[in-house]
This record gives structure tokens, sequence and C-alpha cells, in this order.
């Protein structure tokens, strides 16, 4: 697959579970496109269109080990999102990179991962978890700055205090996430 084929297929309408699923397996097996799908990611938030974003999800989901050598145009661009239905699948796969990063301890994400690229993450999953968003991207970002707070201290503290100031008026997801995470952090002493 070219990158004007990757194009072509993420700008021809709407795609089908399925037509998700047939690109990401291509993709699957191409590690140097997932810089073009990134900036086609990018170049939809300024449209009405997400495939990119969902199709990029999906592969993450698989191939996680793809983003490695994009962490900088990734977490760079991650602020400059404005499509709710691209921010979502974004801050899903910042949960991703945190699972590997804090949960798993995945060397390779542990060596690739600067502070920069953390930080970059923990500002934007702050922005989200605050800001107006639908609440799977809150829940992603939640959780985001949970495993952020064992590295940066000071994260932990902030993150308790909005959940407390903010589960009372949550759906029934995001207070059920909201509970655990309190929970978690009663655990290690906040």
């Amino acid at each position: 697959m070219t990158p004007e084929e990757l194009h072509i297929a993420l700008n021809s309408g709407r795609l089908s579970k399925k037509s998700i699923d047939g690109l990401v397996a291509e993709l699957a097996v191409l590690p140097n496109r997932t810089g073009n799908l990134l900036q086609e990611v990018f170049d939809q938030d300024k449209t009405d269109s997400f495939n990119a974003s969902w199709v990029f999800d999906h592969l993450m989901r698989k191939k996680l080990v793809y983003l490695l050598p994009y962490l900088d145009e990734f977490t760079g661009g991650l602020s400059k999102l404005t499509n709710e239905s691209g921010i979502r699948p974004m801050a899903h796969v910042c949960e991703l990179l945190c699972e590997a990063y804090f949960k798993k301890k995945d060397e390779t994400f542990v060596k690739n991962m600067t502070a920069e690229h953390l930080e970059k993450i923990m500002t934007v999953c702050f922005d989200w978890f605050i800001g107006e968003h639908k609440v799977a991207a809150k829940v992603f970002a939640m959780s985001s700055l949970f495993y952020l707070g064992t590295k940066f201290d000071w994260v932990h503290p902030e993150l308790k205090m909005i959940l407390e100031d903010t589960i009372a008026q949550g759906t029934a997801g995001y207070k059920n996430r909201a509970k655990k995470t309190l929970d978690k952090l009663t655990v290690l002493g906040h």
C-alpha cells in the first residue's frame, strides 16, 4: 500500500468496521506506513472525518511498537486535536503507551519514551480530563494520569482532587472508573 492508496482509502467516505479491520491487517505488515497514517489523523482533525484516527487506534492495539519512531510527532500533535471523534482514539493510544511504559514496564517503551514525551502526554491528558470532552476521552485520560502519577509526584494529588470534585456529576461509566482510580490512589497513600 502506497501513501497515496492509504490516503484514498481513508478519505473515500466513512469506513465500516470490516474496512477498518482490512486496513489494519494491511498496515500491520507495513510499519513504515505508520507515519503516513499518523499524518492522516492530524490532517483529518481539521475536517469532519475520523477514519484515520479509528484505524490508527486499532493498529496501535495490535502493533503499538510501530509508534516508537513517531513519538515526537504523535506527542507534539496531540494538543492540536479538536475533533471529539479523533480525540477519543488518541486518548486510548495514550493509555496504551502509559500501560506499556508503567504497568508492563516494557523495556522497548521504557528506553524510547523520554520525559518530554511523557510530559506532553500528561499535559494533554489533563486538558482532556478537565475539559469539555466526552466520557471515553476523560476515562482514558484518567487512566493515563494515574500511571503518569507514579513518575510525576504532583499528579496523583491533583488527580484525586479533580476526581473528588467531579465524580458526583459523572456518568455511570465515569463514576465507575473514578471510584476505581480513587481506590487505587488510597492504596498508594493519597
